[in-house]
């Protein structure tokens, strides 16, 4: 395919490497192909990149060419996976005088962001409050206890299926603890949670109800549990006093791009602190098919990445 030429206020970056979620599998599984709005085969599938900058257009000011940046998804959601990424300056953010590797950056740093947004503007996080989060070593999952303990949380728990536990035990990410997830109920008995995190869903989604404090709010944020018929009762809501908020990036940040900035800048201060600290493993892009099938059967314990192949 041709290299994309940035047009008015957009720029291009030359790709080091391209963050591999399960968002990436699902939109080529094409689970979302009726939602309006989301991709429509063919596309270049990738959500968000590093590199450097290759091109300004007209109007962007703020960066420079060669500049080392980070995107986070742009362009429909779509593009990662080559060797040049058309994007919006808005996602972008600079890493120049950061001493951030560039594949934990890319894996780290624009879930961070968004969990930046999720808990300041849709789950309120307040100084003190405990946290919860369902799939605690999962890309997006494992962006929220860095950021929740930078903005105040006193307290961050994590679960994970049973044969995740080893590979949890040896994670640098600042939970508190981590326990099985099936077994929340004995587990974390007579504990209770202000925000619970969950992109799980189905039984464990059910179970969470039950470790929520009054006036707690549960986040749901994605469904890799598969249950796509599983609902909550409002009486249940009612009776204990908890709220459930949908959180959504794509369709969260197009109408809320103020939030952006700030969930950027405070994301790249949150991995330079240490906060973000997970296994990165990276593949070069003719290997992207391996990356999605160990993404489809869960046979990852960190993030993947992927990286242009070397020219000959």
């Amino acid at each position: 395919m041709p290299d994309p030429a940035p047009g008015p206020d957009q720029l291009t970056i030359d790709v080091t490497h391209a963050a591999v979620g399960l968002i990436d599998v699902f939109l080529r599984q094409g689970l979302y192909k009726d939602q309006p709005g989301m991709p429509q085969a063919p596309f270049v599938p990738g959500l968000e990149v590093v590199g450097t900058i290759r091109e300004l257009g007209q109007g962007v000011t703020g960066f420079a060419a060669g500049e080392r940046v980070v995107s986070m998804s742009a362009s429909g959601g779509t593009g990662g996976y080559a060797g040049v990424y058309l994007t919006d300056p808005t996602s972008v953010v600079s890493l120049e005088g950061y001493d951030i590797d560039s594949a934990l950056a890319v894996s780290v740093l624009p879930n961070a962001a968004m969990a930046h947004v999720a808990l300041t503007r849709v789950a309120h996080l307040a100084k003190g409050e405990s946290v919860l989060v369902h799939g605690a070593l999962g890309g997006f999952s494992a962006a929220f206890p860095g950021i929740a303990k930078q903005l105040g949380a006193a307290r961050v728990v994590g679960s994970v299926r049973a044969g995740k536990l080893e590979a949890a035990g040896r994670s640098r990410l600042p939970y508190d603890r981590v326990v099985d997830s099936a077994e929340l109920g004995d587990a974390l008995s007579g504990e209770s949670f202000d925000i619970v995190i969950d992109p799980v869903g189905g039984n464990v989604r059910t179970e969470s109800l039950n470790l929520m404090a009054p006036g707690g709010r549960l986040l749901v944020c994605g469904n890799a549990g598969g249950d796509w018929a599983h609902s909550i009762g409002s009486n249940d809501l009612w009776l204990r006093s908890v709220t459930v908020s949908g959180f959504n990036a794509g369709a969260y940040l197009p109408t809320h791009s103020d939030a952006i900035r700030p969930g950027l800048e405070a994301a790249r201060t949150a991995l330079a602190a240490g906060l973000g600290e997970t296994e990165v493993e990276v593949l070069p892009f003719s290997e992207a098919v391996t990356a999605h099938e160990r993404m489809e059967s869960r046979a990852v314990n960190g993030r993947l990445a992927l990286a242009p192949d070397a020219r000959p």
